[in-house]
């Protein structure tokens, strides 16, 4: 028989977003916090020591003897701290940790919470309900760098957004510890507010729901609303840690849920965001794909009449990956540690782009120059991805992998083609937004160091020893997919030198900030192929050289490479070799 929590990580995974958690103190007991009962019985026991009275073994039935009353929470708090700021001051130690605690690791969010949040970051999850009056979950989600709507109290949810509207949304059924008003009594969990119950009955009928360390006993109100849900349009999945028995049996049998047994919600949850994961890896592109694309763009383009064919191909695929890197799972919100997660992204941006590079590398070398707009527009769609969110700088300039790792395969390959029109077109003609909301040329904004920075380019597989860490990862990369056009490796080596090399010049001849008398521009790892930092054999060598052997004649003056004009390529270089040639030698 298929393991349960297999079956439920398809489901998640096949319906993003439409599975709803609900969370009960179990899931918070690992991290030390007190149910809000334990909250109640620890204050009537310390009242009884301070009126000299002995309350065990049942501080709340002592209670009832003495002062004729329940020990409610809310009423409690009212006698014993009289003004807010004395009442969260109360309430903090037992909601928020001592440093001591701090150390053990106690009142901080556990491995369930930051699973959730890992699972929250990936748009599995957008709706979570709670039992609990402690802030470890919101804590866990902001940690991975999101921002929930937070729902604790009735006014709150009068002025909330609708769900779909609202990202991820926390709603605290029974309060927030630094509210008096939380749910706690028997009496109190009877009923919910109509606006509430209103809410609870949408979610249970429209999502999938997920429990996790909640009993079903005592919470009248909630086991009501799951109740009277006249619809299951999604799977329940219950945990829990022995069988279930009594109301929660009961509830369990009407929902027809399955039932998973568990540990502890730390076990549960972390199992399941690593099934989840696993099954997005699955799901990458298979290798042949790309080879079957080559083929058929190959096809398209020596037949004239094919050209809304290709149009239509490359369309489809850059469609594809736009959706792909636009997802909520390439936000700015951090999942992993630094270097599992620019490593999982780059491997999951490589996969994703691989057909569409394919595509790209055939075009820009067998293509002619009218299919320039082509290319142009794919890598302006892929450089310009929807707002997903703020979030970590590094994890949002990683966004623009895939359109460096196509700007790089595109521009090789015309290069190899000798096709200087098309790369001229591919660094300048190709716009992105910057800040300001203006269109500025590619290479203006796209190149290694902008995408990810030399020390976090060091974390990536066999790169931590490089000076240029991106620039020598993308020139193992694009070996593979450039060997047809390129097959000798010193012709694919220079042919990678010549790319970045333009990349920097053009740029530097664009923005001419100057530094030590040189123009700034991006260094590849053709700066550690040149023995002398651009004065000697290599590539900027070369390129001096074929200007002032060619004149105007020079191919990439001829194709339109600044303006035209002798005069600006020979500044260009001149100013370029300046600043290459004080680049510190280590």
């Amino acid at each position: 028989m298929i393991d349960p929590v297999i079956s439920l990580a398809f489901s998640v995974y096949s319906n993003k977003g439409a599975y709803a958690l609900l969370l009960g103190s179990g899931v918070s007991r690992a991290s030390g916090i007190p149910t809000g009962w334990e909250v109640v019985l620890d204050l009537v026991s310390k009242i009884a020591k301070l009126e000299d009275a002995e309350c065990e073994p049942d501080p709340a039935a002592w209670f009832r003897t003495k002062h004729g009353a329940e020990p409610d929470y809310s009423k409690l708090l009212d006698q014993i701290a009289k003004a807010p700021t004395e009442r969260q001051q109360l309430l903090r130690s037992y909601f928020e940790p001592s440093d001591d605690e701090r150390a053990q690791g106690l009142k901080l969010p556990g491995k369930a919470h930051r699973a959730i949040a890992q699972l929250v970051a990936g748009g599995y999850i957008r709706v979570i309900l709670t039992t609990n009056f402690d802030r470890l979950i919101e804590r866990a989600l902001d940690e991975a760098g999101l921002t929930p709507t937070i729902i604790s109290s009735s006014d709150q949810l009068a002025g909330a957004l609708p769900l779909i509207h609202s990202g991820v949304t926390v709603v605290k059924l029974h309060g927030d510890y630094l509210d008096s008003r939380i749910k706690n009594t028997e009496s109190e969990l009877a009923g919910y507010d109509k606006v509430l119950d209103t809410l609870l009955d949408r979610i249970f009928d429209e999502y999938g729901l997920i429990i996790s360390g909640w009993s079903g006993d005592w919470d009248v109100a909630l086991r009501a609303a799951i109740e009277r849900c006249p619809s299951r349009r999604f799977s329940t999945f219950w945990t829990t840690r022995s069988e279930l028995s009594g109301k929660a049996k009961a509830l369990a049998d009407q929902r027809q849920a399955v039932v998973l047994k568990a540990k502890d919600a730390d076990q549960m949850f972390e199992g399941l965001r690593e099934k989840v994961l696993a099954l997005e890896d699955l799901a990458l592109p298979h290798p042949l794909s790309s080879r079957m694309a080559i083929a058929t763009v190959k096809r398209y383009l020596v037949d004239a009449t094919s050209r809304i064919r290709l149009r239509d191909l490359v369309h489809e695929e850059t469609e594809k990956l736009f959706a792909e890197i636009t997802t909520p799972t390439f936000g700015g919100s951090t999942q992993l540690q630094p270097t599992e997660e620019i490593n999982k992204r780059v491997e999951k941006y490589q996969a994703f782009s691989e057909i569409l590079l394919s595509i790209v590398i055939t075009g820009c070398y067998w293509g002619a120059d009218t299919s320039s707009t082509l290319w142009v527009n794919l890598l302006k769609r892929i450089a310009n991805p929807s707002d997903v969110g703020g979030g970590l700088v590094y994890l949002i300039k990683l966004r623009r992998y895939p359109v460096l790792l196509l700007l790089y395969g595109g521009g090789l390959a015309a290069i190899a083609a000798g096709n200087y029109k098309l790369l001229a077109a591919l660094l300048l003609e190709a716009k992105l937004k910057n800040n300001q909301e203006q269109d500025v040329p590619l290479c203006s904004k796209v190149y290694p160091m902008e995408v990810l920075e030399n020390q976090l380019g060091q974390m990536l597989p066999g790169m931590d020893r490089r000076r240029t860490p991106l620039s020598d990862y993308l020139f193992d990369k694009l070996r593979e997919p450039l060997r047809e056009y390129l097959p000798r490796d010193e012709d694919y080596a220079d042919t990678f030198d010549r790319f970045e090399y333009f990349l920097g010049l053009v740029h530097a001849s664009i923005k001419q900030s100057e530094l030590d008398g040189g123009w700034w521009g991006p260094v590849g790892c053709f700066i550690w192929r040149t023995s002398d930092f651009g004065q000697g054999h290599g590539i900027a060598h070369k390129i001096v050289a074929e200007i002032d052997a060619e004149g105007t004649e020079w191919p990439p003056l001829k194709a339109g490479l600044f303006g035209g004009s002798l005069e600006k390529a020979k500044l260009a270089t001149n100013k370029f070799g300046i600043f290459l040639s004080k680049l510190p030698r280590y």
